[in-house]
């Protein structure tokens, strides 16, 4: 599935005006998993997926 970047950067910048404005309700948490949907189908997954894991093991190793 090739999806467009635009397509992409469109509904990035969407969620980020909806949180921005601390608006977010069932429909905007729709187009937000259709953002991470479209997203895993892009060039940009692995870098994402990488900065997840490179986070959660940072999160994970914090002693408190």
């Amino acid at each position: 599935m090739v999806v467009s970047v635009s397509a992409v950067v469109l509904l990035g910048l969407l969620i980020w005006f909806l949180l921005r404005i601390r608006y977010l309700r069932l429909p905007d948490v729709l187009i937000s998993g259709t953002f991470g949907f479209l997203l895993a189908a892009t060039a940009a997954a692995p870098l994402v997926r990488t900065a997840l894991n490179g986070l959660s093991g940072f999160l994970g190793g914090l002693r408190f």
